[in-house]
């Protein structure tokens, strides 16, 4: 006599697809920001004060106008050095890097690490209708990187 199964049917597994992740998932929204007439001074303490190695300068309005970074500053420190004299007390403005490359928050993690891989940068501006709302690094795509895999790449 056969054996009858008192299961019932299986239920059918729906595949499920991980939404879109996106940079404004995995950006930092709290950021150390300058100001173009900010001191030089003022600027490398607070990178080692916060233990960063570049922001975003912003204007009064909050608008971005530029990125000063630790390699900026090393343009000063050389520059006093080779004419000898102290280092100025310039403002960022005079330093920053005016030319910004920026990402748009809803650009996804996949695009960002594409970007970050034909570029030098370690950082981008993350803006939101012209307005920065962030900034995400290399390091967050790697982070988003190892979390999408340990939920949805293994099988």
């Amino acid at each position: 006599m056969p054996i009858k199964s008192f299961q019932g049917e299986r239920a059918k597994k729906a595949r499920v697809t991980p939404s879109k992740l996106t940079v404004s998932d995995i950006m930092k929204r709290q950021l150390v920001i300058f100001a173009p007439e900010q001191s030089i001074h003022e600027v490398m303490r607070a990178f080692i004060k916060h233990r960063i190695s570049g922001g975003p300068v912003v204007d009064e309005s909050g608008t971005l106008v530029g990125v000063i970074s630790e390699a900026d500053c090393m343009k000063e420190i050389s520059d006093s050095r080779y004419f000898n004299m102290p280092i100025l007390d310039k403002s960022v403005a005079h330093f920053m890097s005016k030319k910004v490359d920026t990402i748009e928050s809803n650009t996804s993690v996949f695009d960002a690490a594409a970007l970050f891989s034909k570029s030098s940068r370690r950082r981008y501006p993350v803006l939101e209708n012209n307005q920065l709302v962030g900034q995400v690094s290399r390091k967050d795509i790697v982070i988003a990187a190892l979390e999408m895999k340990s939920q949805t790449w293994r099988s």
